[in-house]
């Protein structure tokens, strides 16, 4: 399945490994969503659009997140690579590990509510990237 195996440690440390890439993703798709929404309300975007993403996606704010699901968003393709139902449950089980740790996670339960604001208006089998709906 993967290309990239890499052993975490003792048993359990892949699945918190699981966790951290999640958190990351969802503070990450908050701003992805926001700096795309500001270029088109600027008219940064236009075609060709791929100007705006390939001068901040090859610089300090690149991210998978940016350059692949970033054009899907301004084509409004919201098509599922990943779902949104299964994002916020696994943004469940990274708050509540975080929680017992005793660690703060602003950026995560931001995601978590604005993804299930996203759920509830019925846009749980889109893809992670129909946040930006949101933003619009």
């Amino acid at each position: 399945m993967g290309k990239n195996i890499v052993l975490q440690g003792k048993p359990g440390a892949g699945q918190h490994t699981k966790v951290a890439n999640q958190i990351a993703i969802a503070a990450g798709m908050v701003a992805v969503c926001e700096a795309i929404a500001y270029a088109k309300n600027q008219v940064l975007i236009q075609k060709p659009y791929k100007t705006v993403l390939k001068s901040i996606g090859s610089g300090a704010a690149g991210s998978w997140s940016l350059n692949n699901l970033g054009p899907r968003m301004i084509e409004e393709n919201f098509e599922p690579g990943f779902y949104i139902k299964h994002f916020i449950k696994d943004m469940n089980i990274a708050v509540t590990s975080s929680n017992r740790l005793g660690l703060e996670t602003p950026g995560l339960n931001l995601a978590l509510s604005l993804y299930e604001k996203m759920a509830e208006k019925g846009f749980e089998n889109n893809g992670t990237q129909a946040l930006f709906k949101l933003f619009q």
